[in-house]
């Protein structure tokens, strides 16, 4: 899954791709690159960021997106916790709606997700982007995390939403310190055995940073181990920034275990 940040303060690339155009080619960028499925986003979730009115946010994303479904038949996610931007969204090609609140900052997105018919991402946060770093204190996180997707993948189903159109997300640094984010990768077995497809998206955040002192600049080799080993424990999707180098690593790690499959 790879990122577009159609934004001027995101965490990584904020302002790079935050005009249409500069957007929809870093798009065609990761499409060539052979990612799976564009994740388009004009809102910030960055630990300490501020909200931005529907307004702003659909017009960061809208054009994108209608200009991509143009190009490709590719998968199109909306990362976005509003159902106004989402239906928007959805109505020029997206086909899933990647929401970091699971539906929670909202309550007309998984009525509007399951009218349309498509798949939503149903991610696991703390707070909100503000504060959700705020001493974020957890006693089992792996089980707090894994009850709290359960139960919002019931209220998805709920409201109509159907089992196969559903993803779950742990939320890698989206209220959790660096412990917390290496029990998660550690436990994601746990998180798989819910039944859902699981989403992981550690690529260049902080604890890897923290972890190897590594500058933003300078975490693809720990978000690619960070995705080698998620994948190993099940994850169906990584959102990812460097995609020719995620997919580059996972081929080897795939090619080592058919190899230690068939020596077996």
């Amino acid at each position: 899954m790879g990122i577009v940040n159609v934004t001027p303060d995101s965490f990584s690339d904020g302002g790079l791709y935050a005009s249409p155009e500069a957007a929809l080619a870093h798009a065609r960028q990761l499409v060539a690159e052979g990612a799976d499925v564009i994740d388009v986003g004009g809102e910030s979730t960055r630990p300490g960021a501020l909200p931005v009115d529907a307004a702003t946010e659909r017009a960061r994303v809208v054009p994108v997106i209608e200009a991509l479904r143009a190009e490709t038949d590719l998968p199109i996610s909306v990362d976005t916790t509003k159902a106004e931007v989402a239906a928007a969204a959805l109505a020029v090609g997206a086909d899933m709606v990647n929401d970091v609140s699971a539906g929670r900052f909202d309550d007309a997105m998984l009525p509007l997700v399951a009218e349309r018919d498509a798949a939503i991402v149903l991610m696991h946060m703390r707070g909100v982007p503000a504060t959700m770093q705020d001493a974020p204190i957890y006693g089992d996180v792996v089980a707090e995390v894994a009850a709290f997707l359960a139960a919002r993948a019931e209220a998805a189903r709920t409201a109509g939403v159907a089992a196969e159109r559903i993803w779950v997300d742990p939320g890698i640094g989206f209220g959790k310190h660096r412990e917390h984010n290496l029990a998660l990768l550690a436990g994601l077995e746990r998180l798989v055995a819910l039944g859902y497809p699981v989403v992981v998206g550690a690529s260049r955040k902080g604890f890897l940073g923290s972890l190897t002192g590594a500058s933003l600049d300078e975490r693809l080799a720990p978000s690619l181990a960070a995705a080698v080993l998620a994948a190993a424990a099940g994850a169906r999707a990584l959102r990812v920034h460097d995609v020719a180098a995620t997919r580059a690593a996972l081929a080897i790690a795939n090619a080592v275990a058919r190899a230690g499959r068939a020596d077996g």
